[in-house]
């Protein structure tokens, strides 16, 4: 079953040097967008980190520090990529939990403004285990009959994603072809930052979705306890966290 879109969604995956978006960088990244009347438009180019890339990233995606050496930083790509990405909807392979918010960093470190609020996510490994418990490779093979040979190969991921997606709207009839619909089904919980460190309550209101005041709301908590904005603004978190946080405290004082 083809795709029923209103706008362009762009299927991407990434290989990187890790797993910590506040600390980890792109070393190759692919995107599959989708026109509305089918069309289909491959990027797919490596990126150099700026820094090591860890041997036992290496072993999983087969990129090496000499691999990316003469390849552009993401601060050199970002505003043409930007340009790309733009008015599109997004779709990947536990895409919520771990590519996006790396490429949201990415686009901040940059120094690149792009607007993911307005976007639909639709995360084809949540609709996966709502129906079937399983792993990219094993979602390919059940859903396509096809052997994901060329796994964590970005672009192969980025395409088998795109695929398994597909064979999920013809395989049940309960999942509506539409964007909206299905980035509703594929999502884990509304976030405020995509880290799922500030997350939304049953009122609309940010929360903490961490540490000694999960569950409280964040303005409240910075109004109690200034100093908690302060050590959250110095300590490891995504960029975009700190972001989030600095635009409640921002909206907080000015009530």
């Amino acid at each position: 079953m083809e795709l029923n879109l209103k706008r362009p969604i762009i299927f991407f995956d990434l290989e990187t040097t890790g797993v910590d978006s506040a600390k980890d960088r792109i070393v190759e990244i692919s995107m599959i967008k989708i026109m509305p009347d089918g069309e289909e438009i491959v990027k797919t180019r490596r990126i150099n980190p700026e820094m090591h890339i860890p041997e036992e990233a290496t072993a999983i995606h087969g990129i090496t520090d000499e691999d990316v050496k003469a390849c552009p930083t993401f601060a050199q790509v970002a505003k043409s990529m930007a340009q790309f990405i733009q008015g599109c909807d997004f779709g990947g392979f536990n895409s919520n939990r771990f590519d996006l918010p790396l490429l949201v960093e990415e686009f901040l470190r940059a120094g690149v403004d792009v607007d993911f609020k307005r976007r639909k996510f639709v995360d084809v490994q949540n609709i996966f285990h709502k129906k079937e418990q399983r792993t990219l490779v094993a979602a390919y093979k059940f859903y396509c009959d096809k052997d994901l040979n060329d796994a964590h190969s970005a672009e192969a991921d980025t395409r088998a994603t795109y695929e398994v997606l597909k064979a999920q709207l013809d395989r049940y009839d309960d999942l509506t072809n539409d964007i909206d619909a299905l980035a509703e089904y594929s999502s884990r919980g509304e976030t405020a930052d995509y880290a799922g460190r500030i997350l939304y309550n049953e009122k609309g209101e940010e929360v903490f979705g961490f540490g000694k005041y999960k569950g409280h709301r964040v303005a409240e908590v910075f109004d109690m306890e200034p100093s908690y904005y302060a050590w959250m603004m110095n300590g490891d978190f995504p960029l975009y966290t700190k972001k989030v946080i600095t635009e409640i405290r921002m909206r907080e004082k000015i009530k």
